[in-house]
């Protein structure tokens, strides 16, 4: 496998809090990553340095062998990034902001998302009417519209129905066995068990586990084994 992501010795800090503490790890092409960890463990803003939307203060972040920090026009069309919360714009229908998408790319796949998403019936909707639901699957459609080499998503499926949520589970995993390294951010352990080639398990800005899951879970499950590495205590 190629590695196409790449994090060593990452650090960022904000004023006393330190959101990321030497975290190192990688994503490979035609892997599905899962990064999981409690809230305030770092994976927004480790993320965020990956998308080139923040700046480390230290160490090392690749994208396709580019800093996402400095990278040009050209390497960003190469990238999808779906942000948990935002991004799109909310007075256009979702229809036209794919249809503005694939006049960007020169290998895009429109018409095919929103088909394999169900986007069709609400397709005409502005996106400030549409669910939260039908929002996650117009930004998902927005970050794979491009046909990029390498997709940051950010809780994908938060939302969606059962349904839906195989639906974008069966997208994910054709993207993966196309090339495409995926980075999938996720609260759900079904997820990253069914999903992920790989798991990252991010605490206090540190990486605790990286592995497949059945080698950081071994024969507990992937649930004990993460609350064991992070300390946490599960709601009755």
């Amino acid at each position: 496998m190629t590695r196409a992501v790449v994090v060593e010795d990452l650090r960022r800090v904000f004023g006393s809090v330190i959101a990321v503490d030497g975290a190192t790890w990688g994503a490979s092409s035609g892997e599905i990553t899962c990064v999981l960890g409690p809230n305030g463990a770092g994976k927004t803003t480790t993320i965020e340095c990956l998308e080139g939307l923040q700046r480390p203060d230290s160490g090392t972040c690749r994208v396709l062998g580019a800093d996402p920090w400095r990278a040009d026009a050209r390497h960003r069309a190469r990238v999808g990034v779906m942000l948990q919360d935002g991004g799109l714009p909310q007075s256009v229908s979702a229809r036209r902001l794919l249809a503005h998408l694939t006049r960007l790319h020169s290998a895009p796949r429109g018409d095919e998302l929103v088909n394999q998403l169900g986007i069709a019936p609400f397709a005409r909707t502005p996106v400030r009417r549409l669910s939260g639901g039908q929002r996650q699957r117009v930004g998902l459609a927005a970050a794979l519209v491009g046909n990029p080499e390498v997709a940051f998503l950010d809780e994908p499926t938060a939302g969606l129905d059962p349904h839906a949520r195989l639906d974008v589970w069966a997208l994910l995993r054709a993207r993966r066995d196309a090339g495409t390294a995926l980075v999938v951010t996720t609260h759900s352990f079904e997820e990253a068990e069914r999903l992920a080639d790989r798991v990252v398990i991010l605490d206090h800005g540190r990486v605790v586990a990286d592995g497949t899951p059945r080698e950081i879970s071994g024969d507990a499950g992937l649930e004990d084994a993460y609350f064991a590495l992070t300390g946490g205590v599960r709601e009755r």
